[in-house]
């Protein structure tokens, strides 16, 4: 027998993308499209179903019942070194099994029958080890993106707590029958290899990568760095962020019309970036996610060319911009036209960053639950995003935030796993760009030396007065910078115009 890694040298199963099919509700979608151009991966029983690549099955009882199809409709067939018997590992081999099991028998002659480790065993050999905590689409797609496989889709890989109508036959005998109460679980596992894989991921019925584009300035390094680790924590989707500035957006010529921020106009530069087609998503940097952001992805556009949230009535903030769903393909925007128009007069830069003033009133919906920028309140299991946006309290400038305990777990977890590095933190403290004290607020004892930053140390919001076209740094007067003038505008309120 064949190792999947062994197997995979032989079979570039990198040529072609990957379709991963479970017994999920959305099995029902797979007459929609045209596998033709899909290696296709079949979970235990779907096997019966229809002709596919590779069968992965972790239950040697799958095998028994499913022998005259595994034989017919797989080309291959992968087991873990030691399978599993009624959701528990076997103590004997796949090895063990073959003399008792004729199609095991068959297909090893064939040399269509591969093994694997999986996480739940002892490893075998230098095989790697393929990991699973709940279900068996874990161990697929890891398996899929061991071997090399680069584009990975899915059907009938759905949460909740039930099966294809095709499966009603299985409903009653395995149906969460390994005592989890819902599928909902296994999407930790995927979000992880995600993360920590190169692999493009996402349902064949979703429009992946997700994009989102997050305006920031080089302060916002470690925020931008945060969000997307919120993001990717929780969506078990592919998304493809980028952090957009002001950088290269032309300056306006009247002071009184230039950003606020250092990534104000940038935003109305994501439909061109976009080609002008599909969707986008544009979040701030200083935010944090609780959800899958599939959730807002997929929400229903009905013809509206922008969707943005409500605000909460017991706040008395006002809406605002600084979430958006965004069809592109209805966007035309230039940005040099916007600045141009802008310096003309056709508008403010309050009406242009307040009230989106350059789409018209039937093209953009305050639809969208202020849950999804929700400004600084936060609810167990109903916040889907939280927004610091009062700078003097945002977690890394300052411990005072009710809600700095969020983002200070988060960082720990993101430290752990290396998606933000020790080296990255002190980076940024050095810097200057967040507090000195972060490590001690975090209870990060064990972060190390920290290049020191000023010794009266200065929020970047508060550090820059702009004078015109130029800033002026407080703590060195005399130095001034033209280009951070674009990133980091007047603090004339707690709450700027962004």
């Amino acid at each position: 027998m064949l190792d999947i890694v062994g197997w995979s040298r032989r079979f570039d199963i990198s040529l072609r993308p990957w379709l991963i099919v479970g017994k999920g509700p959305t099995f029902r979608k797979v007459r929609d499209f045209n596998l033709s151009r899909y290696h296709v991966c079949s979970l235990n029983h779907v096997v019966r179903e229809l002709p596919v690549t590779l069968a992965h099955i972790i239950d040697i009882d799958v095998v028994a019942e499913c022998a005259s199809e595994i034989y017919q409709n797989a080309k291959f067939l992968a087991m873990p070194y030691r399978p599993h018997v009624q959701n528990y590992p076997s103590s004997k081999t796949l090895a063990d099994f073959i003399p008792e099991i004729q199609v095991l028998q068959s297909m090893e002659k064939e040399g269509r029958l591969l093994w694997y480790n999986l996480s739940s065993s002892p490893s075998h050999l230098d095989s790697p080890v393929i990991k699973a905590v709940y279900f068996s689409s874990e161990a697929a797609l890891n398996l899929l993106v061991t071997a090399g496989a680069r584009e990975v889709r899915t059907l009938g890989v759905d949460g909740g707590q039930t099966y294809s109508e095709a499966f009603d036959d299985l409903k009653s005998k395995t149906l969460l029958a390994n005592g989890h109460e819902s599928f909902d679980k296994q999407f930790g596992g995927i979000c992880e290899t995600i993360r920590k894989s190169e692999v493009l991921y996402a349902p064949l019925h979703i429009e992946a990568p997700i994009r989102i584009f997050v305006g920031a300035d080089t302060a916002q390094s470690l925020g931008v760095k945060m969000l997307e680790y919120s993001i990717k924590r929780h969506t078990p989707v592919s998304v493809a962020l980028e952090r957009i500035d002001d950088a290269n957006i032309p300056v306006p010529r009247d002071p009184q019309n230039r950003s606020r921020s250092g990534f104000s106009f940038s935003r109305f530069d994501i439909p061109q970036r976009c080609g002008y087609r599909g969707k986008a998503i544009y979040m701030d940097a200083d935010m944090q996610v609780f959800t899958d952001v599939t959730r807002l992805w997929n929400w229903e556009m009905n013809g509206s060319a922008v969707l943005y949230c409500d605000g909460q009535a017991d706040q008395g903030r006002p809406p605002q911009y600084s979430v958006m769903l965004m069809d592109c393909s209805r966007l035309h925007w230039d940005v040099s036209t916007i600045v141009r128009d802008l310096d003309a007069g056709k508008y403010t830069y309050e009406g242009l960053m307040q009230d989106l003033c350059i789409v018209p009133e039937s093209q953009k919906k305050r639809v969208l639950p202020f849950e999804w920028n929700s400004l600084e309140h936060y609810e167990e299991g109903r916040t889907c995003l939280i927004h610091y946006t009062d700078m003097n309290t945002q977690p890394w400038v300052s411990n005072n935030n009710p809600n700095s305990h969020l983002w200070y777990r988060l960082l720990k977890e993101a430290l752990a796993e290396g998606f933000i590095t020790r080296e990255d933190l002190r980076s940024e403290i050095g810097q200057g760009h967040v507090s000195p004290q972060l490590p001690q607020w975090a209870e990060l004892p064990d972060i190390g030396a920290v290049a020191s930053p000023d010794k009266d140390w200065i929020p970047p919001y508060k550090r820059f007065l702009t004078h015109d076209s130029k800033v002026t740094d407080v703590r060195n007067p005399g130095k001034t910078d033209s280009r951070e003038s674009r990133w980091l505008g007047r603090l004339r309120r707690l709450l700027p115009t962004r």
